[in-house]
């Protein structure tokens, strides 16, 4: 649904396309979320939730860079690359990095980044997923009513 009615000012094929993009923004939510495990605050404190989610922004920024470089250099979009294969990737090599130096950094740097840009993902024009999850991720069963009951159901 839309409110942008005008055919004129607002052409079906850039609506549609849009809206396609959007789905790039609900993976790139997915991955913070689900990859970088930010689906759950562990922190208590709002001064604490927002170093929190600064810091998952911050990891998110740095891989993208990394899959941004390794598109770049080996002739492709970032899109078509796989943030979680990034990740995996950079964790991997992250010992190597450190403990190298000069032309022997470079090299493992170049390895990585030869490995983040052979992760593609498949194309998938179209793709139309269901609004749900298959299974769900924590073996806990939620909390569905109040902590003072569930305390005393438990104590019982």
């Amino acid at each position: 649904m839309t409110t942008l009615l005008d055919p004129e000012q607002y052409p079906a094929k850039e609506l549609a396309a849009l809206f396609a993009a959007r789905w790039n923004c609900e993976l790139d939510l997915r991955s913070i979320k689900r990859v970088l495990g930010m689906h759950h605050s562990r922190c208590q404190s709002p001064e604490m939730v927002r170093k929190e989610l600064w810091m998952h922004l911050l990891a998110y920024n740095l891989i993208r860079v990394r899959m941004a470089q390794a598109a770049h250099r080996h002739n492709t979009s970032p899109r078509k690359l796989s943030f979680t294969a990034a990740m995996n990737h950079i964790q991997n090599f992250a010992q190597e990095l450190r403990s190298s130096r000069g032309a022997e950094h470079d090299r493992i740097e170049e390895q990585l980044l030869k490995a983040i840009a052979a992760c593609r993902v498949g194309n998938r024009p179209g793709r139309k997923e269901p609004r749900a999850v298959k299974k769900r991720q924590q073996k806990y069963s939620y909390l569905s009513q109040p902590r003072a009951q569930a305390r005393k159901r438990l104590a019982a």
